[in-house]
């Protein structure tokens, strides 16, 4: 028994090392080594669903993240912390024991997993190299892809482009907006500027017979709203103040700036109000300039 303690004791040294040496070469590479939250995960992908699956044998390498002890391991499953030594220890004696444990509850999303319960158990099966264990399964539904390893900014990446794809499949967007120019690195920015063309296509079908499509809405959005706004951006280097911003991610904070102050000071509040925030920030001109260009926009200024 003392012989697997101190087997057990030096294994949970050897992952807490390999855990460090993680973190150091990430840091390096300015990649974040911390384990994937269900909750932030599930926050991106929105699942429409779930479904219990049972029992099942699973592939510990598709073991990616927690539901609760994200902040204790590393995106490795190294134990971060001197607390999870005493349980750690335990749990790896018994594996060397051939000690049959309970096993781990997990939730699937795609071909990945995690952790409900059973975070040390598969912390320990990864430092020991166990290719499989033994988990009660629940799956979410979604169709965003999960990948081992993946960083919680590399998968905002992907459910962005997830987002954009399936914004130009939907509408054939490609076919009447210059799609490479509309860019953006935040979740949920193609369903917030399908609102924005459809509260445009409202606004400029009044005392027009017959209802103006979807695509002849967008052109127009794009001529007389986001352009304007972006050219000022352009000109005065505004970009450069928002580092992994894009264009169409300043354009949505302005008009959801802009939208707020409304709610709050009453409907007759300009964008160039609305921008009085950045006045601090940027030369009072481009405001001036931005408030003449979206004269369209406001209606009233």
């Amino acid at each position: 028994m003392n012989q697997f303690f101190n087997l057990a004791n030096d294994d949970f040294e050897k992952a807490k090392r390999r855990g460090q040496m993680q973190a150091l070469l990430s840091g390096l590479r300015w990649k974040n080594t911390n384990l994937l939250s269900l909750y932030d995960v599930t926050r991106l992908i929105k699942p429409k669903g779930e479904t219990y699956r049972g029992m099942q044998t699973i592939p510990v390498k598709n073991i990616i993240g927690s539901e609760g002890r994200y902040h204790d391991f590393s995106l490795a499953f190294y134990p971060k912390k001197e607390m999870l030594r005493a349980r750690w220890r335990s749990i790896d004696e018994l594996n060397r024991e051939d000690v049959i444990l309970p096993p781990i509850s997990v939730y699937k999303v795609g071909d990945n997993y995690f952790v409900r319960d059973g975070n040390h158990r598969v912390s320990v099966a990864k430092m020991m190299g166990i290719d499989y264990i033994d988990a009660e399964v629940v799956e979410l539904d979604s169709e965003i892809k999960l990948k081992p390893g993946m960083t919680l900014k590399e998968l905002q990446a992907e459910v962005c482009a997830y987002e954009r794809n399936r914004f130009i499949s939907q509408y054939k967007a490609d076919t009447f907006l210059p799609m490479d120019r509309i860019t953006s690195n935040s979740p949920g920015f193609y369903a917030e500027l399908v609102n924005h063309i459809q509260v445009h296509k409202y606004f400029i079908n009044q005392g027009v017979e017959g209802e103006i499509s979807f695509a002849d809405a967008a052109r127009s959005w794009y001529q007389h709203v986001y352009e304007p706004i972006v050219e000022e951006i352009r000109k005065e280097h505004i970009l450069s103040k928002f580092p992994g911003k894009t264009e169409g991610d300043l354009y949505m904070w302005i008009v959801r700036h802009w939208d707020e102050m409304k709610r709050q000071e009453g409907q007759n509040v300009t964008i160039a109000e609305a921008a009085s925030d950045y006045k601090k920030r940027f030369s009072k001109g481009w405001f001036w300039r931005l408030r003449e260009r979206v004269k369209v926009l406001v209606g009233r200024s």
